[in-house]
Formats: C-alpha cells, sequence, structure tokens
C-alpha cells in the first residue's frame, strides 16, 4: 500500500478534505483535524488484518476503563472501506517533548499489573513468527548460508524461549515497548500503538530497552533511569538471554527483506549476521 492507495480509500471513507500523512508503514496514518485515521492494508482474504484492527480499538476501550493512558479510540468499530480497515482515533495535543526511556516504564508497570481482558483475547507475542516471510523476501539478495543459519537460530530461541522461567507473572504486555509508543503531551505520557498488544511474558516488554542499550545505541544512563522507574532490571534474570537472542533474531532477519532494493539494508544484514555468527553482543546496529 503506498500513499496514492491509503488516500483513495480516506476519500471512499468520506475524508475527502486536506489530511497530513503522519506514517506510512504497516498502515498509512493521516491527521484531519481533531481525529487521527489509520489506513491498514486490503485485508480482503487477510481476514486477521482486519480482525487485528477491531482488537486494538477494543484495547483502547479496555485500557481507558483500566486507567491507563494510551490513545483513545473515536469510533467502537473499524470501517472495512474498499477492502481495507480504517480506525479513527481521537487526535492527541502537541508534545511537549520527545519521550524518554523513563517516560515508558510507569506505563509498563500499569500495563504489567493488569489481567487478561475478559472482553476480547489477546494473542501471543509471536516474536519469531515473521523470519521466514522475511527471509523469503530476501531471496537470492542474501546468502543461502546466513538465511539458513538465522532458521536455525529462530527454531532454537523458540524452543528455548517455550521452556523459560519468568520472574514477572505472564499478561498482556505493549509488544513493542520503546520511547516512540509513547506521546508526551500537557497531560504526562500515553502510550500509543496498540497494534502489538499480546498476553505473554512480561518480560518481552523489559528486554526491548535492554537490547536496545546494547545494540542501538541508547544511552545507559536512560536505561538506568528506565529500569530505576519499572523497579527492576530484566538483565538481572536468567532468560533475558534467550529473549534477547529471540529479539535479534528477528531484527536481523527483519531487515533482509529489504536488501534486494536497498544496499545500505544489505550492508546492515551481514552487519548484523556477522556479529551475531561471532557471538559479539556488542557490535553497534544500525538504522538504513
Amino acid at each position: 500500500m503506498d500513499e496514492m492507495r491509503a488516500r483513495e480509500v480516506l476519500t471512499a471513507a468520506g475524508f475527502s478534505g486536506a489530511a497530513e500523512l503522519l506514517a506510512l508503514g504497516e498502515n498509512a496514518v493521516f491527521a484531519a483535524g481533531d481525529l487521527v485515521i489509520k489506513v491498514g492494508r486490503d485485508a480482503t482474504g487477510h481476514p486477521e488484518l482486519r480482525a487485528r484492527a477491531e482488537r486494538e480499538v477494543a484495547l483502547a476501550d479496555w485500557l481507558a476503563a483500566s486507567g491507563v493512558p494510551a490513545v483513545r479510540a473515536a469510533e467502537r468499530e473499524p470501517r472495512l472501506v474498499e477492502g481495507h480497515p480504517v480506525t479513527l482515533w481521537h487526535r492527541l495535543p502537541d508534545a511537549v517533548r520527545p519521550a524518554e526511556p523513563r517516560d515508558l516504564a510507569p506505563l509498563l508497570a500499569l500495563v504489567h499489573a493488569l489481567p487478561d481482558p475478559t472482553a476480547f483475547t489477546l494473542p501471543r507475542r509471536e516474536l519469531l513468527g515473521g523470519v521466514e516471510r522475511w527471509l523469503t523476501l530476501a531471496g537470492d539478495a542474501i546468502d543461502p548460508a546466513d538465511a539458513d543459519y538465522l532458521r536455525e537460530r529462530r527454531d532454537g530461541f523458540a524452543a528455548a524461549a517455550a521452556a523459560l522461567a519468568p520472574r514477572l507473572p505472564p499478561g498482556p504486555i505493549h509488544g513493542d515497548a520503546l520511547p516512540r509508543n509513547v506521546h508526551v503531551g500537557p497531560d504526562g505520557p500515553v502510550l500509543v500503538d496498540l497494534e502489538t498488544f499480546s498476553a505473554d511474558l512480561r518480560e518481552h516488554d523489559l528486554v526491548v530497552l535492554a537490547l536496545s542499550r546494547d545494540r542501538y545505541g541508547l544511552d545507559p544512563a536512560a536505561y538506568d533511569a528506565f529500569t530505576a522507574a519499572y523497579g527492576w532490571d530484566v538483565r538481572e534474570w536468567e532468560g533475558c538471554a534467550v529473549l534477547r537472542g529471540a529479539r535479534e533474531t528477528a531484527s536481523c532477519a527483519w531487515v533482509s527483506q529489504h536488501a534486494p532494493a536497498n544496499p545500505k539494508a544489505l550492508t546492515e544484514f551481514r552487519r548484523r549476521v556477522a556479529s551475531l555468527r561471532e557471538g559479539d553482543a556488542e557490535v553497534r546496529w544500525y538504522p538504513f
């Protein structure tokens, strides 16, 4: 889905005026007046995409009832427009500053204190579920030996993760717990992007920033502020290396899908695979 197609769906949904494109990825996200409108990919033949949009709206209502600061849906049901799920959200006030890891911690603590919802079922966090699809999209652009190596890692870490004994009680998690998914407005931080909410090990949410510290250049002081605000450092848990390894495998495979059309992605993919093969946990990984 490109911007042109997303705007066609937006018009068909009744939003024919000027709309500002905020993001284009898994969804096209537009701002229109006091609304934010998310246009999903074509769900024809992919009912899971419509189900995901329905769950995200239900999640927003559940979080509101649970007292968790998060984005709020402007309509209780997604629209299906020319095969695309379209959801409407109340637009948040302008941010007063960029979000920091310490802003994320108390929001995660609130989510991690919640029981499973009763009105709908959260999926498991299938961290490694996309590996095969991403490697297939990479095709001949990557070394087949590297693809086989990542498949072997996927299988090994999937089995190891299934055998973990968690330190925290399992339950609802955000699933993509990064500061980019927090908006700091005049009333404080709120969670955004609810699509990856899952029911799984709470440690999944905490390993994300531990990996950001080691691989993506997150300031150690910012990481320490996060763990202090949350009240626990996941690196103290013996299972941390397993979830970290699974996440690294998924992140590496995700880059591979961009290699056929993007030489920088291919270079980054090779850097990541080499660091995994060499067992070097401190090689910096970069966006491309």
